[in-house]
C-alpha cells in the first residue's frame, strides 16, 4: 500500500511540470501570430532568435537550477518542508521521486515511480489536447478570415487570451494537490535515517497506513548502533535501518 498523500503529490506534481514545461512550444507558436506580424509575409509572425531561445531556455535554466537546489535543500532540512516549493518547476521533481520512494514498500516502489513518471507524458498530451481545444473554442467564437485572405485581419485581439489560458490551467493542478501536501507528514525514511526519531517515524508510518505498529524507539548502547537496524515489517514497508 502506498500513501494516497504520496500518490497525489507525485502525480499532480510531475503532470504540471510537464504541463507547464512543455506547452512553452505551443504558446511561441501563437505569440509569433499575434506579436511579431511581418508586413508582405507569406506566413504568419517568426519570433527573432533571440526571443524564442531565451523564451524556450529559460524554463529548462529554470528547471536544472530548481533540482540541484531544492533537491539539496530538501536532503538537509527534509521533504515536506520545501515541497511545493522551486523555481523554474524545477524543485517538484527530485522531491516527488523521493517522496514517492520513500513512502513505497519495497515490493511495489519501482512500479510506483514509474506510474509517478509516467505522468509526465499525460502532461505533454494534456497540454496539447487543451492548447487544441482553446483555440477552437476561440476561432469558433470569434471569426476571422485565412491570413492569405487578410494578414493582419486574420488574427483577432481576443487571441491574446488564449496563450494566457493556456498557460494559467497549469496551475490547477497544483492547487488541487495543495490540500495534500498540507497533510502530508515527513517520509518515516527522512525521519529515522537523518533526523534519527525513530519514536516519530514510528508514529507517521501509523498514521499513513492506519494501523497500530506499537514499536519503542531504543536509545543506543553502543558505537556500532548507525549499524544497526530497526525494522518494521508493514506490507513490505521497512523503516529505515539506523
Amino acid at each position: 500500500m502506498v500513501s494516497l498523500y504520496s500518490y497525489h503529490n507525485g502525480w499532480y506534481g510531475i503532470f504540471t511540470d510537464a504541463y507547464d514545461l512543455f506547452c512553452i512550444s505551443l504558446v511561441t507558436k501563437l505569440l509569433r501570430c499575434i506579436y511579431y506580424h511581418v508586413d508582405g509575409s507569406s506566413k504568419p509572425g517568426s519570433l527573432p532568435p533571440n526571443i524564442s531561445a531565451a523564451i524556450n531556455g529559460v524554463a529548462f535554466c529554470g528547471t536544472i537550477a530548481g533540482q540541484l537546489f531544492f533537491g539539496w535543500i530538501g536532503d538537509k532540512i527534509g521533504r515536506k518542508k520545501v515541497y511545493g516549493l522551486g523555481f523554474g518547476i524545477g524543485g517538484d521533481y527530485p522531491l516527488s521521486a523521493t517522496i514517492m520512494s520513500e513512502y513505497a514498500n519495497q515490493k511495489t516502489r519501482g512500479a510506483f515511480i514509474a506510474a509517478v513518471f509516467a505522468m509526465q507524458g499525460f502532461g505533454i498530451l494534456g497540454g496539447g489536447i487543451f492548447a487544441i481545444i482553446i483555440s477552437a473554442v476561440f476561432q469558433a467564437c470569434f471569426k476571422a478570415p485565412a491570413y492569405q485572405v487578410d494578414p493582419l485581419g486574420s488574427t483577432v485581439p481576443q487571441a491574446e487570451y488564449v496563450w494566457r489560458i493556456i498557460l494559467m490551467a497549469g496551475s490547477l493542478p497544483a492547487l488541487l494537490t495543495n490540500y495534500w501536501r498540507m497533510k502530508m507528514p515527513e517520509t518515516a525514511r527522512y525521519t529515522a535515517l537523518v533526523a534519527k526519531n525513530v519514536k516519530q517515524a514510528t508514529a507517521d508510518v501509523e498514521k499513513v497506513m492506519q494501523v497500530d505498529i506499537g514499536i519503542e524507539q531504543k536509545e543506543p548502547c553502543s558505537k556500532t548502533y548507525s549499524k544497526r537496524i530497526y525494522s518494521v515489517p508493514l506490507d513490505g514497508f521497512l523503516l529505515p535501518r539506523l
